[in-house]
């Protein structure tokens, strides 16, 4: 298997570590990978379990493989008891078993307290990884058992690099298209710069071009909010907190804003304390909405006061 992982775009460090331990027999029982949402850490325990099994688990069910991800908001106890009943089970086919539990931090408190033991003292050869954006969310007793791996935004050079080499290999074969992989190349770079370090976030926009007219869109909706009066802020929060993709929207938000405030760093402006508090209100109410039960249009009328 190759040092380095093709469908990860940077984070070779953490590949590195994870690869190097596991050749010598030091790899821990329980991993934790943190980090921003859509950074590469799914990507990443999923390579990495492909390596350990020798084989390709997204093409073809493995019986020592488990993944696991939320049922609704949460993940519940029954599925935690499976996932303990199953790894309780001598290995099919690898030697050690693995199991993933994707957006770890929805695990209910009936859940985290079911998988305690489990996560400190795995039957047999057990490999358990856990991902979350928001540790914060799991008790102190799960983290304590868990390795932290950590990763950060990818510099902006890889994601150009990686975006190239996917959406440009066939247009640079032909000199008839030249002017058309001059334009590709424009958008690659804004496609870089916008994801802030987010591979995740590249890829759905290099895979989906109209992402990116959605964006535009939600940006002009976004300068015209700000510029209006409250009752037009108030039913904007009404018609977008019925929107299945409220998230996605307030992701934008964050992007255009943090935006914002670097341009002002680079050209050594005064940062005020509105635009602080205006990013921590919207990484606030956006994780409320992701993580509780509160009324989304409220939190958005809420937020509307201090855009």
């Amino acid at each position: 298997m190759s040092d380095k992982l093709g469908m990860v775009i940077g984070h070779q460090k953490q590949w590195q570590f994870l690869k190097k331990s596991a050749e010598l027999g030091k790899l821990p029982h329980a991993l934790l990978f943190t980090g921003q949402e859509k950074l590469g850490k799914r990507t990443m325990a999923i390579e990495f379990a492909k390596w350990l099994l020798k084989e390709d688990i997204e093409k073809k069910q493995h019986p020592d493989f488990n993944f696991i991800t939320p049922a609704g908001k949460e993940i519940q106890i029954s599925q935690i008891r499976e996932l303990i009943w199953k790894l309780s089970l001598k290995p099919s086919q690898a030697s050690f078993k693995i199991a993933i539990i994707d957006e770890a931090h929805c695990l209910n408190q009936d859940a985290q307290n079911c998988f305690l033991k489990t996560l400190e003292e795995p039957r047999g050869q057990t490999l358990i990884i856990l991902i979350t954006e928001m540790p914060e969310l799991l008790f102190p007793t799960i983290i304590s058992r868990c390795e932290f791996i950590k990763f950060y935004p990818v510099p902006k050079k890889e994601i150009e690099d990686y975006l190239k080499e996917q959406g440009l290999a066939e247009l640079r074969s032909s000199r008839a298209i030249r002017s058309a992989c001059a334009i590709e190349e424009k958008e690659i770079q804004v496609i870089a710069q916008i994801c802030q370090g987010r591979p995740g976030v590249a890829i759905e926009f290099l895979n989906d071009i109209k992402k990116m007219k959605e964006r535009d869109k939600k940006i002009n909706e976004l300068a015209k909010l700000t510029n209006s009066g409250l009752s037009f802020r108030f039913q904007y929060a009404k018609t977008i907190s019925e929107t299945p993709g409220l998230k996605e929207i307030l992701n934008t938000w964050l992007s255009y804003f943090r935006d914002i405030l670097l341009s002002k760093l680079s050209e050594n402006q005064k940062i005020s304390e509105f635009d602080i508090n205006r990013l921590k209100q919207i990484q606030k109410i956006n994780f409320l909405i992701s993580t509780t039960n509160i009324n989304p249009r409220l939190a958005l009328e809420i937020l509307m006061l201090d855009l």
